[in-house]
């Protein structure tokens, strides 16, 4: 296997811990809002899962997970909360609406993950359903964008 295909998967999945972390968070955050709490849950589950799928084609593949780069990426996720949101303590609409759009760049990222594996190795991984990935993440990122306007609404 590529060396190159190893490092270009261990950067997703750096990514894939890091959003699985914030669409965690969100989903707390927002699990009380009608407006928001049901539909951040399945996204949630959806990118659970998609890391996992991520995880499994490594596998497949003969890739095995870098320790440091989800780690740094999970330390630097935690370090971001550290940022003014309009408030000194707790969550905000400013924080919601800054969520959300990191992570719609995540599973922007993700998208083209599945699209690229689809072009290069569709044949190494019969098994996974690269072209539905990619939709999916494209159904989530309608969804994501639908949010982010009700946030926006609220936030600014």
């Amino acid at each position: 296997m590529s060396k190159l295909l190893a490092i270009y998967l261990n950067d997703h999945l750096a990514g894939a811990t890091v959003g699985v972390e914030l669409a965690r968070r969100l989903r707390s955050s927002n699990e009380g809002d009608p407006a928001f709490g049901p539909e951040l849950a399945e996204i949630c589950a959806e990118i659970e899962a998609d890391r996992e799928t991520l995880v499994a084609i490594m596998d497949k593949l003969g890739v095995g997970p870098s320790r440091l780069k989800p780690l740094a990426a999970i330390l630097a996720e935690r370090l971001g909360r550290l940022k003014l949101n309009g408030q000194l303590r707790g969550y905000s609409p400013l924080s919601r609406l800054d969520e959300l759009e990191f992570l719609q760049l995540g599973v922007a990222g993700k998208r083209r993950l599945w699209r690229a594996l689809e072009h290069t190795h569709a044949a190494d991984l019969p098994d996974f359903e690269l072209g539905a990935l990619a939709e999916r993440a494209s159904g989530q990122l309608r969804r994501i964008e639908a949010l982010h306007l009700k946030a926006a609404a609220l936030a600014l």
